[in-house]
């Protein structure tokens, strides 16, 4: 447990702290809460957060609907693994944080799990088991047929005495090497065919050289480079879409702007061509235990790039010729168009992704 509080947090709408409500592995049992249901409904928990009696929260909270709710990807897509469409057979890898490899989000489907730049008592981190239960995850993920070969790395020197934060690409760009590597070795019909890279680099910082040239080496080879950079390596925007937490993540109606850019959707340096994808009100494999969740109110660029690796697994299935311009022509093709009231007037702010139209469009051919 983090902490037995004697109050709640407040929510302040003006910061830009997505843990400012972060009520994972908190003792609340203590509390009279029937009056913070505006704040809760804005709270990030964890299926340890010990919660007060019923007659102590308010009417309208459900912790364990809104963590069911999180863990379904939407848009349709528990419809297309009902009908076979998993992304079996296809192969995904991810660099990102050290990782429970047990979960029972995922643990099953590991194919690879090497480490680079972690010291041996370095504990499994949250970021990892979230990206890697997006993507690939058995009742969470996009893809939860597909393989996952994980690369677990940090960029920062974790050697450095004292710890500098400072970070630096050459350890990201080492495990997209090894992972092109081992592509070589798998037999065509089982390679990896997208990279999640949850992380963004620019010019200023260190093996930014290195990153671009592994990343670029990536590209050559076909792969799909979901990352910050998105933009850059492949020449199409992507955002990330809010959901309300009792809202329904299969209906469209539901999503709006990302909390963390809809206080200003107009804003220029936005994109408004973007390809929109589900961040917010997520629920996702969770460091503490194999059996362990939480729910992350307010999500960021990292919860959409494995996302999106998830939905190229699904078309790779469908249709294993595909290349990274073929599925992202046709995703802002078939995307259904976020018209938004912005402070300028209504503004088309991008297409959300529609997979089981995207994946119909693969079926039906030219």
């Amino acid at each position: 447990m983090y902490g037995k509080p004697t109050t709640l947090p407040s929510f302040d709408a003006r910061s830009n702290d997505p843990f400012q409500m972060d009520l994972r592995s908190t003792d609340l049992s203590g509390l009279d809460l029937r009056q913070a249901g505006k704040d809760l409904l804005l709270a990030t928990f964890d299926t340890r957060t010990r919660w007060p009696a019923a007659g102590r929260l308010p009417a309208d909270f459900d912790a364990a609907r809104i963590t069911e709710l999180g863990k379904n990807p939407g848009l349709g897509l528990r419809s297309l693994h009902a009908r076979g469409v998993t992304g079996r057979g296809v192969a995904i890898a991810i660099v990102d944080q050290p990782l429970i490899v047990d979960h029972e989000e995922f643990g099953a489907r590991i194919r690879l799990y090497e480490e680079i730049n972690i010291t041996s008592d370095t504990p499994a981190q949250m970021h990892g088991p979230a990206v890697a239960s997006i993507a690939a995850g058995k009742t969470v993920g996009v893809a939860p047929g597909a393989d996952i070969y994980y690369i677990a790395a940090f960029v920062f020197d974790t050697k450095a005495k004292p710890r500098s934060d400072t970070r630096d690409f050459r350890w990201y760009a080492q495990a997209i090497r090894r992972i092109l590597e081992v592509n070589q070795q798998l037999p065509p019909g089982g390679r990896i065919r997208a990279i999640s890279l949850s992380a963004g680099w620019n010019a200023s910082e260190a093996g930014y050289d290195e990153m671009q040239q592994a990343v670029l080496a990536a590209k050559d080879a076909g792969l799909l480079i979901t990352s910050s950079n998105f933009e850059r390596i492949h020449g199409r925007p992507i955002n990330g879409l809010g959901r309300a937490p009792l809202a329904d993540p299969d209906r469209f109606d539901s999503y709006t702007p990302g909390m963390f850019w809809a206080k200003n959707p107009d804003n220029p340096a936005l994109p408004h061509d973007a390809l929109l994808i589900p961040m917010d009100s997520r629920s996702t494999a969770a460091p503490n235990g194999r059996q362990d969740y939480a729910f992350y109110r307010q999500g960021g660029w990292s919860w959409i790039t494995p996302y999106l690796a998830g939905v190229y697994a699904l078309a790779a299935q469908v249709k294993p010729e595909i290349t990274p311009d073929e599925f992202l022509m046709l995703a802002f093709k078939t995307g259904r168009p976020l018209d938004w009231p912005t402070q300028t007037g209504r503004v088309v702010l991008g297409v959300i992704i529609d997979p089981p139209v995207l994946i119909e469009a693969l079926r039906a051919g030219p």
